[in-house]
């Protein structure tokens, strides 16, 4: 039986909402009982989402994560349309592809700011808002997940770029679930293997099917939508004693302690 109230209490900016896993996630959210504050640089997407979801479960900002600034508003967003912010999912990503010898330092640098300096400014935006309620006596307490991938954690060809974000996105968490655990505030990882996105095109067309099903026991992609539900999880009190942890939703892509 699904607990529609699971997140009731959860006010969660999403980044990367527009489409694929974000998408799937703030329908996912909304449908336990919480509140999404939906970030995208797809502004026409985001409208779709917010008629979908409705204005009072969906506030949407359009910007990209890349920008110092665009965590801040997020939050902003987010206590103008629900009076408070207490959970965060970084989503958002890009790839861009080449080989070591030939990738652009353009190339290496987007996906960088993309993946792991806007995690980092996101979380850095709502922790700043909940470190303020704890000290003026309201409750501070929230819960992060940052995304990372299988690349980040067995490294990948023609993607260091990604591959050395996602593995920093594992520091990140580690480092803010030290700070903030006396705070009340938890920070996790889900990591994603291969899941059927507009992102994962290329990974599932005929040339590389086959290699990557055969290193996944479960013999499958995974789908949006089932791979959401860990995270909602880790946003729910269900999770209340876990914090610092890393959790591949991979279909057994790596297994191991």
């Amino acid at each position: 039986m699904q607990d529609t109230a699971m997140l009731a209490h959860r006010q969660v900016i999403v980044t990367g909402a527009g489409q694929g896993i974000g998408r799937a996630l703030a329908t996912a959210i909304t449908e336990l009982g919480g509140r999404v504050v939906a970030v995208d640089m797809n502004d026409d997407a985001l409208h779709a989402l917010q008629e979908t979801l409705g204005r009072e479960h969906c506030a949407i900002l359009a910007g990209n994560v890349s920008d110092p600034e665009l965590g801040s508003r997020a939050v902003e967003a987010g206590v103008a349309a629900f009076g408070h912010v207490n959970g965060l999912v970084n989503n958002a990503g890009i790839t861009r592809t080449a080989m070591i010898d030939k990738m652009s330092a353009a190339d290496w640098q987007q996906v960088i700011d993309v993946h792991l300096s806007g995690s980092f400014y996101f979380l850095q935006a709502l922790g700043r808002h909940l470190l303020a309620r704890a000290k003026s006596g309201q409750d501070g307490s929230g819960a992060i997940v940052n995304i990372s991938s299988d690349a980040g954690r067995r490294g990948t060809i023609g993607q260091i770029n990604y591959g050395a974000a996602k593995a920093g996105v594992l520091g990140l968490t580690m480092c803010a679930a030290r700070e903030w655990a006396r705070h009340g505030i938890r920070v996790n990882t889900v990591g994603f293997g291969v899941v059927e996105t507009p992102m994962t095109e290329t990974i599932r067309g005929e040339k590389f099917r086959d290699t990557y099903l055969s290193q996944i026991p479960l013999g499958r992609w995974g789908s949006a939508d089932e791979v959401v539900r860990p995270i909602c999880f880790l946003l729910s009190d269900a999770a209340s004693y876990v914090t610092g942890q890393h959790l591949s939703v991979n279909g057994g892509y790596t297994i191991g302690l």
